[in-house]
């Protein structure tokens, strides 16, 4: 990827996803004497906020908002305001396979790039990293392979020491 004009003066990676938040109210158990219907109030109701996130694990810079609505227009939104918040930087934003974020009327800024995770990445499921730890006697491989795993990740200083241009 080129960068046309020097367009941007610096990229960075982002990882984004979405989590609800809310209320479901339910009656449970209540205690009344045999043969008695039991008599409670009760309001079917829910009340949710959704809380969109994008993090970035090189600089640190994240950014948070709380949408009424998990869609795309809010994810429009999100991607918008992500945009304006350094408009001189290249964001790539790693995300789900959520459905409104491969909408067609949805417009992604000019710098942001959008990469996809796999419908299934093996690697990053905790049971193929840790093995099953409920099993007291975990086998050794499953912890050296953990081990190399996580010593293997980049780290910032990783980043630090790639060429500037």
């Amino acid at each position: 990827m080129k960068n046309k004009d020097n367009k941007y003066k610096s990229f960075n990676l982002y990882f984004q996803d979405e989590s609800r938040f809310g209320l479901f109210t339910r009656v449970g158990r209540i205690l009344t004497a045999r043969g008695i219907q039991p008599i409670c109030p009760y309001q079917h109701k829910f009340d949710n906020t959704y809380l969109f996130g994008a993090f970035s694990p090189i600089t640190g810079d994240s950014m948070l908002l709380e949408l009424p609505y998990c869609n795309t227009d809010m994810f429009q939104y999100f991607l918008e305001q992500l945009s304006v918040q350094k408009p001189q930087e290249l964001q790539f934003v790693i995300l789900d396979n959520g459905a409104f974020h491969k909408a067609k009327r949805l417009q992604v800024p000019d710098n942001i790039i959008l990469i996809f995770l796999p419908p299934t990445v093996r690697n990053l499921i905790p049971q193929s990293l840790f093995g099953n730890l409920s099993n007291p006697l975990l086998p050794i491989k499953h912890l050296k392979h953990s081990k190399n795993f996580l010593m293997n990740l980049p780290t910032s200083s990783t980043y630090n020491s790639l060429p500037k241009e």
